[in-house]
């Protein structure tokens, strides 16, 4: 291998520059998906401080995640047209600055536009990492890569509202965003001293740069991702502005599949899409985004507004799961290296998942304890240990050369889109199903019913007995009623998230067990001469 007969294996490392190399693109990936979530338990301090309402104050993660998804398809190019050390490292540099930036705002709009900033810069460090650390590892020990990767990945999320949370517990909510100047600073040093460029990719002048596929691209994707954002509080199709950006995205999703199959020197190139086993990832890293982002999302909301748990509390809940997934990552890589094959992998973790789910069904109540969510969410790390590792390595496996940046960044995309749906369609339903659920129990609980009236009398004279006059203790007594009521459909619509999610998993399955994997062989046998 060391012949390097082909220009991946140029940038093959060994030895202590493969360390120093693995831990600045981990430490990078980290960085930027801590940051995706960190800002969630510290919006209520940004809105105190900055004067700003909710839907103002939302902006602060949609416009973070909006260039986020902007930038991911474009890292490949990007890194062909400056190089990829130096489009790495100004990466990190935007990140780091606007970092800054952000603990420095003075009002709300301002956060928003360097938030925007940040994204543009974090989007690349993603994709630019994997690609890095996939290229440094010789083809047969890729898994191990991937597993390392996958580790700051995984753990990145849920990292975030706990550290969020203490940050803001103990000092103020800008040092969410100063923490991440001293390390972007030691990412830049470790970046320029040891990241190497690919020989292949021509740099391009200005006239022959793909200026309508990227118009195109930000139509349709900064369109959807707003959609997704902003459905749910602005009422879906009601919403006039939510009609006229749908219709955009979909138009811009046309016109750039038509740009990128004619134009010769697309932004994105799409003809990677024919490797099948990228093409099977891509729609596994959709599913897996749904599913990781989408539980990430939903139990901190359920441990706060039906449990009462603070932020830290909630945050903290799920590092045991994060810290089972990193556990198990390097026994997966193991295995993909002993030729254990990756569908079977994946159909365990999807099967993990489909329990995982079942499990949460069967917890749920209005004062579970953190002690019962302990099991199953040590199981759904489990689940998705064995399903990020096989899914990036078998999309990467039979990519060379450039084709492994542009899959990775179509792997990166899709599983922040399936996130961003996931969160969108969850929250919907979660609003939808409580309505239904609070009917239906209102219907089984009437005014008159005797049973009812006795609570009712209960609860009167409860608060009678601490000093409240008859009518007050009566309305006080109705709206105790309404509020359990309501509670109680929540919890039955968070339930029936979970059940929806593991019948999605479970019809994942099957579907999964009928790819054929042999292809790959080939290919990475080729790759390895």
């Amino acid at each position: 291998m060391a012949g390097g007969a082909t220009v991946s294996d140029d940038l093959v490392e060994y030895g202590f520059r493969r360390v120093i190399i693995t831990i600045t693109a981990v430490l990078c990936a980290l960085l930027e998906i801590v940051d995706t979530t960190i800002v969630n338990v510290a919006l209520n301090e940004m809105r105190g401080s900055l004067g700003a309402t909710l839907t103002d104050v939302a902006w602060v993660i949609t416009a973070y995640a909006i260039a986020n998804v902007i930038v991911i398809p474009m890292t490949s190019w990007l890194s062909q047209q400056f190089g990829r050390r130096n489009y790495f490292a100004a990466s990190i540099i935007i990140f780091t600055v606007s970092s800054f930036l952000c603990g420095n705002a003075d009002n709300i709009w301002e956060l928003v536009i360097f938030r925007f900033i940040q994204g543009m810069g974090g989007g690349a460090l993603l994709v630019t990492a994997q690609t890095i650390i996939t290229e440094s590892y010789p083809v047969e020990k890729r898994g191990m890569a991937q597993a390392i990767y996958g580790m700051g990945v995984i753990v990145g999320p849920t990292l975030g509202p706990p550290l969020g949370g203490w940050i803001v517990d103990n000092w103020s909510w800008p040092y969410i965003f100063y923490i991440n100047v001293p390390l972007g600073i030691i990412a830049t040093m470790l970046s320029i001293a040891y990241v190497r460029s690919p020989k292949y990719g021509e740099k391009l002048s200005a006239d022959k740069v793909d200026w309508w596929g990227m118009i195109f691209l930000i139509a349709f994707i900064g369109s959807l991702q707003f959609v997704l954002e902003h459905g749910q509080q602005d009422d879906w199709f009601e919403d006039p502005l939510i009609v006229g950006l749908s219709v955009l995205s979909v138009f811009g999703l046309l016109a750039f599949v038509w740009r990128e199959s004619v134009y010769e020197h697309p932004i994105v190139n799409l003809k990677v899409l024919k490797d099948s086993n990228l093409r099977i990832g891509v729609v596994m890293s959709f599913i897996m985004g749904f599913g990781l982002f989408g539980s990430t999302f939903i139990i901190p909301i359920y441990t706060q507004s039906i449990l009462g748990w603070t932020a830290t509390d909630a945050g903290l809940l799920l590092i045991p799961s994060s810290l089972m997934t990193a556990f198990m990552m390097p026994f997966v890589g193991q295995m993909i290296q002993r030729g254990l094959k990756k569908t079977y992998m994946v159909a365990a973790g999807f099967s993990i998942f489909v329990g995982f789910t079942l499990w949460m069904y069967t917890v749920m109540t209005p004062d579970t304890g953190g002690e019962h969510f302990f099991k199953p969410l040590i199981l759904r790390g489990v689940g998705l240990g064995l399903l990020f590792v096989p899914i990036t390595t078998m999309s990467l496996s039979t990519l060379k050369g450039k084709a492994i940046g542009e899959g990775a960044a179509f792997t990166g995309m899709l599983r922040q889109l399936g996130g961003s749906f996931g969160i969108a369609i969850i929250s919907t339903f979660i609003t939808r199903f409580t309505q239904a659920h609070r009917v239906d129990l209102v219907a089984h609980e009437p005014v008159y019913d005797f049973a009812t009236q006795q609570r009712v009398m209960q609860m009167q004279h409860g608060f009678m007995a601490k000093g409240f006059s008859a009518n007050q203790a009566l309305d006080m007594a109705y709206a105790g009623m309404q509020g359990s009521v309501m509670k109680q459909a929540t919890v039955l619509s968070y339930m029936d998230i979970f059940l929806y999610l593991g019948i999605l998993f479970a019809i994942c399955i099957p579907f999964i067990l009928l790819i054929k994997e042999g292809k790959n062989k080939i290919d990475m046998a080729d790759a390895m001469h």
